[in-house]
Formats: C-alpha cells, structure tokens, sequence
C-alpha cells in the first residue's frame, strides 16, 4: 500500500455540519456524536467539499486501506484482541463472542472517541457506526487490485451501484463487528447506524 492518514475516529455531526453547513437527517444528535443517516453518496460529497475547502485531496479509504489501518498489524479477529466486551467497543452488547462475557447494549451511538484506540491509535474502529469504502462491492477479493486501490464500479447508472462498508455498528452483533467483516449498501441508501471516515494521501 502506499502511504496514507486515516481519520482517528469517525466524522462526528460538528464537522460535518462545518464543512456542509447544515446536517443529514440523524436519528441522533450532538455535536461528539458520529453523523449518521448518511448515504455512500453523502459520503462522497463530504470529502469533496473538505477537499475544495482545505485544498487537500480527501477520499474515502478502500477496503484495503481500511482493513490494513483496523488491524493495525495484528491477526486476531479484533485489533484489540481475539474478542471485544462493551467496555471497548460499542456493539450490542446481549450478543457475545468468543469466551467474552455479555454487555450493554446502549441503543445508539456514543461520543467519537470515548473509547481506547487500536494500537495505531484509531478509534471505533469496531462498532460505533459502519464506515463507507470507496470500492464496488464483490463478494470476494478476486480480481481486487493488488496496490490495495479501490475496486471500481463497472455498472450503468440505474440501478444504483453496491458499495462497501466495513466495521459493524452500535446495532449489530459483535461478530458483525470483526476486522474482516464486510457489508454490502447501494450508494443512495441511508441508514441511522451508517457513519464515514475519511483518508488523506501521505503526499498531500
């Protein structure tokens, strides 16, 4: 891969309504919480704005920017290990895995950040809200770019296109939530646990 910075936790509503001037519909609301109710689309149009406003070329990650950066070099099902607990990661919590013992489940999105990061320093990166990729969705990684680029879309207009999302959400069980997980959305679908973060070229 080459050189990139990640976004350390997703976007929260305070930015978003900096760089748009206003907000999505979000089921939840506060200026630390993560923006939701956002299609791919939005998402896109999110980073180009902040890159016609700050002069830097901001995108989404692919996936295999986003995976390389969620592991942070480990090899376990989690960056924090071979399971994750509602003290870590926000997820519902009624569900388990592994030998973790049952948590919370909290019903929404908690402040970005509030928990530890991964050992590279990322935060939610399991659970909170699921973050947008750039790439086509495929179901698997045949025929994928080897310099870990985005998968382009080959598809006319109509219907929309499938893309990728990766992470898990508050709203999901925590094996949705593992590094490897990958969810498949169409690009105008808006959803209330759908977040994004976003990835700046090491050389801009």
């Amino acid at each position: 891969l080459q050189g990139f910075w990640l976004g350390n936790c997703p976007r929260p509503q305070a930015q978003w309504q900096a760089v748009m001037g206003g907000l999505p519909d979000c089921r939840f609301h506060g200026p630390d919480l993560p923006v939701d109710t956002i299609s791919w689309a939005d998402a896109l149009a999110f980073c180009q704005q902040l890159s016609r406003r700050t002069g830097r070329r901001y995108s989404l990650p692919s996936e295999a920017q986003w995976e390389y950066a969620c592991r942070a070099g480990t090899r376990t099902p989690f960056s924090l290990g071979p399971t994750i607990t509602t003290d870590y990661v926000n997820y519902v919590g009624v569900h388990t895995y592994a030998e973790a013992p049952p948590g919370v489940y909290r019903h929404g999105p908690i402040p970005v950040g509030a928990f530890p990061p991964n050992p590279w320093g990322l935060h939610d990166m399991h659970g909170t809200v699921w973050e947008f990729c750039a790439d086509a969705w495929a179901p698997d990684y045949a025929g994928a770019p080897l310099d870990g680029s985005p998968r382009p879309s080959s598809r006319a207009a109509n219907p929309p296109a499938t893309r990728v999302a990766r992470g898990g959400s508050w709203h999901e069980t925590p094996a949705h939530c593992r590094s490897a997980m990958r969810l498949q959305v169409t690009e105008t679908d808006r959803m209330e646990f759908y977040g994004l973060r976003v990835l700046l070229p090491a050389e801009s």
